[in-house]
Parts: C-alpha cells; structure tokens; sequence
C-alpha cells in the first residue's frame, strides 16, 4: 500500500471520503454477517477511519482494531475514534497474534497492496478459524465506479492516460480469485454500493485537485489549460447540477481456515 502517501487524511476524506463512508454501512453488514458478537473485529487500511466508525458503531471501541501504513491516516483514525487500538502497519504485515479476531475487512484497499495475495493471506492469518474475511474495491474495470465518468471523459481527450480499469481486483471475479489464492474457503462475491447527491458540479470537481490517489496525481500533470479543457468537459457530460454518482464495489468473502 502507500498509494496515498503524503496526502493529507483532510484530503482523502474529501475526495474519496465522500464515497467510502457511506459504502462502509452495507460493506460492513456484509463482513460481519454471522461473526460472533463478542469477537473484535479488524478494519485493514483504515485510512482516516470511515470504515472504522462504521464498525466502532456495531461494535464498539473496544471492539475493533485497525491498521494502515500511513501514520497521518491512523492520527485521524484515532481522532475519531479515539479508544480503537489503531496501529500504522501494512496489510502484508499485521501486528497481530494468529486467530486475534473474529473478522477482518479492508474496504477499498486490496488494489493498493503491493502484494494483495500475501496482504489478504494476513488477514486470514489473524482472524479466527471459522471467521470471516472480507474485501471491496471499486469496479473500475466495469465502469461502475466513482471515478468512471472522470476518466471516460480523460480517456476521450488522451486515450493514452493510464486509469484505474488494471488496478488488482477491480474486475469481476477478481477479488474472488485474490481470496482463493490466499487459502480463504467457501469464497463468495457480491455487490455493494454507495450513492452520493452533488447539488453543484464543483462540489464534485474541486476535490479532484487536491493531488489525491491515480485520478488526483492525473490532474495535478496538467497544464492549467488543460485542467480548463478537462473540466469543461466533465461540466458538459454531468451538467452544473444537482446529480447524483452510483458508486458499485465487488467484494469478496471467505472463511478463515
């Protein structure tokens, strides 16, 4: 992981923050679903915490943990969530005893592991046997995702601008097959979504140049020129507003062994 390092967590929490924490309500639902009530519970790349909040709101403080490599995310994750054992640790190689919890999700972070097989193999590690592991990213292979109309739009004015379409698990099937590599068992895959309401266009386009993740750092090459050319351009394929962006995520779930 580190895709997102230097970024503030402010930042992040504007640009994709947006969208990740309300996709942390049915993801969660999904991940905890039949865990042991009692069991702590594992958020892997936590980021500034939306995911976290989310569990700490089913759970508890006390019962959930958290990771991510970047110690400026933990510092916000612990802000939120202040009694949550937060750590800065990479999903490759969690601070954790084997079978620590009862569950471990990652929302939207498998596709920035520098090795997602080895990073989902250690989330099965620390969960218990018979618990549940579970992941989501973006299906921007698909088109579904929040960044998709972004980079249609790039695509149409430099069709050699590299996207978000080859990023690990963002194809269907994909994270399924990540999960069944790691030695997770009874792997399932399902759909999870998150809707946003944009009154204006800029509340959706301003966020988009503060430098965050592939999408961000796209921007931030560009001339101011070409900025003006690529927002008028998105202004004339999602109108001044209000709107709405459906966001889909694929995820994965499997068994610990």
């Amino acid at each position: 992981m580190g895709s997102f390092g230097g970024v503030s967590a402010d930042a992040y929490a504007r640009f994709m923050g947006r969208f990740s924490a309300p996709l942390a309500v049915p993801f969660a639902a999904l991940g905890l679903e039949g865990v042991d009530p009692a069991a702590r519970v594992l958020d892997v790349g936590c980021g500034p915490g939306m995911l976290t909040l989310e569990l700490v709101r089913r759970r508890g403080s006390a019962g959930v943990g958290a990771v991510d490599p970047e110690p400026a995310f933990v510092a916000a994750t612990v802000a939120s969530c202040p009694r949550v054992d937060a750590r800065v640790a990479a999903a490759e190689d969690l601070p954790f005893a084997a079978g620590e919890f009862g569950a471990a999700l990652a929302q939207l972070v498998v596709h920035f592991m520098a090795d997602p097989v080895r990073g989902v193999t250690e989330m099965a590690r620390v969960t218990a046997g018979g618990g549940l592991v579970s992941a989501c990213v973006w299906d921007h292979a698909g088109g579904g995702g929040p960044l998709s109309d972004f980079w249609r739009v790039v695509h149409r004015l430099a069709p050699d601008a590299t996207g978000e379409a080859g990023l690990a698990g963002s194809a269907e099937g994909q994270l399924a097959d990540i999960f069944q590599r790691a030695g997770l068992i009874q792997v399932t895959q399902a759909v999870v979504e998150s809707t946003v309401a944009f009154p204006r266009f800029a509340d959706w386009w301003e966020p988009f140049l503060l430098g965050v993740g592939p999408a961000g750092r796209y921007v931030a090459t560009l001339d101011a020129s070409g900025v003006s050319r690529l927002e008028h351009a998105l202004r004339d394929e999602l109108g001044d507003g209000p709107f709405t962006v459906t966001a889909r995520a694929w995820a994965a779930v499997g068994t610990s062994r």
